[in-house]
């Protein structure tokens, strides 16, 4: 099974979207496979994370922020506003992709883990994320 899902995104940051995944696992019916997750973008990505403490996804986004900077002098990639080429870097330096087992018909997360869509841009907007199911 594959579904695209559409994701509205604030802004910056790590948007959880694991529930919409769970859902899509639920509704594929496998109990024993792979769910495979892919984001259709170069300025955003995806990461498995803490999901219960919120502080951890801000340490994550400033310590991201501060090893690629915005408005470096070597970036020539300009053309959409200084938060382009280190989405792009950022993008690079993280993931497009997961894979997470399914184990009895749930994503086999650990119990402080969740699925997001880590944002790199600071503008509003909507992303296209991709799931296989398949058993």
């Amino acid at each position: 099974m594959i579904r695209q899902l559409a994701i509205r995104v604030p802004g910056k940051g790590l948007h959880e979207i694991t529930d919409l995944v769970a859902d899509v696992v639920h509704q594929a019916g496998v109990r024993e496979g792979l769910c495979t997750v892919f984001i259709q973008h170069t300025s955003a990505s995806l990461t498995i994370q803490e999901n219960a403490d919120p502080s951890a996804r801000r340490d994550l986004e400033a310590w991201l922020d501060r090893l690629v900077p915005e408005r470096d002098a070597l970036f020539t990639h300009t053309a959409e506003g200084p938060d382009d080429m280190p989405s792009h870097i950022k993008a690079a330096l993280t993931a497009t992709t997961l894979g997470i087992p399914i184990l009895d018909g749930r994503l086999a997360l650990g119990t402080w883990q969740g699925i997001y869509v880590w944002e790199h841009r600071r503008h509003a907007g909507t992303r296209r994320v991709v799931v296989h199911v398949g058993g």
